[in-house]
């Protein structure tokens, strides 16, 4: 089995490598695996040919597979700056379900945004407002859940609230959440933004409430095993006592656009391009994360 290059047509992978042995008898020493798409910052709306483009690479990315879909948040554009209108939010969910539609049967469990709400009204109490009006288009249950698939427990975070945080009342929800875990129970958790992060020393964006976090994860050490972030548009893997932090780029890459002077390519963010992950979590808790560059 080849190995694979940084940015190789393989993808950048963590973890490691079966033997041939292994492969042939059909056996993976770490149990059976889920494989999991990993796609985030879509921020699809529907000039320049965006919703073509994007069905496109989705194309790309179903052909692993996968069993589920995670969408790590910034689904439209954006409808979350002042003067965007009603009719402009409804344009570019309009565009967000002809994406989805492309994978209308397979499961997508996905997080908010911050460019997902739609927050400039003159009423409050218009059903489009805030963030109720994402759990519906996105077909999700709560602004946070967790859900449970194969051996593996799924925590998807709001990070939403004052300064990148999950607030008091979502806090008490994951600890309770986490308490009513049986031991060893391997975990995922996956919120917009970045836990724990490289690319925080280098533009900012992370959950305020980190440290908290971080702890709250040590006393869970047993379950917690991965967490997912999209936000920045760039691509790293952080590793802290036992847990991988992994930011997976984004599939816009550079919202779509060629880049600026920054960019090592053409629609990248920075050195990152457009691309999305693959994971394999396997039984026994282990983890490999592949990011497949599209640029």
């Amino acid at each position: 089995m080849k190995r694979r290059d940084f940015f190789g047509m393989a993808g950048i992978a963590a973890g490691s490598l079966l033997t041939s042995g292994e492969v042939l008898a059909g056996k993976h020493p770490k149990g059976r695996s889920l494989k999991v798409a990993h796609i985030t910052d879509v921020h699809i709306r529907p000039e320049e040919n965006i919703p073509e483009r994007a069905i496109a690479w989705l194309k790309k990315v179903k052909s692993h597979q996968p069993d589920f879909f995670l969408n790590g948040g910034d689904s439209i554009h954006d409808a979350s700056y002042d003067g965007v209108s009603k009719q402009r939010t409804l344009e570019q969910w309009d565009a967000w379900d002809l994406f989805r539609n492309e994978i209308s049967d397979f499961e997508v469990y996905s997080c908010i945004g911050n460019h997902d709400p739609w927050w400039d009204v003159t009423d409050k109490t218009d059903a489009m407002y805030g963030k109720p009006y994402v759990v519906k288009r996105l077909g999700i249950s709560a602004a946070y859940y967790s859900f449970d698939k194969g051996n593996w427990h799924f925590i998807i975070l709001d990070g939403n609230h004052e300064g990148i945080s999950i607030g008091e009342e979502q806090m008490a929800w994951l600890k309770k959440d986490l308490d009513s875990l049986a031991p060893n129970t391997p975990t995922l958790v996956m919120s917009h933004f970045p836990i724990t992060s490289v690319t925080e020393a280098l533009v900012g964006g992370q959950h305020k409430d980190h440290r908290e976090l971080k702890t709250l994860f040590y006393k869970h050490r047993d379950k917690v095993k991965v967490c997912l972030s999209g936000h920045q548009h760039m691509l790293d893997r952080a590793w802290y006592n036992g847990v991988h932090y992994y930011c997976n780029g984004s599939l816009s890459g550079f919202w779509w656009g060629e880049g600026d002077e920054f960019s090592a390519g053409k629609q990248y963010y920075l050195e990152t391009p457009p691309g999305y992950a693959i994971l394999e979590l396997f039984e026994n808790g282990e983890v490999e994360n592949t990011y497949y560059p599209l640029a």
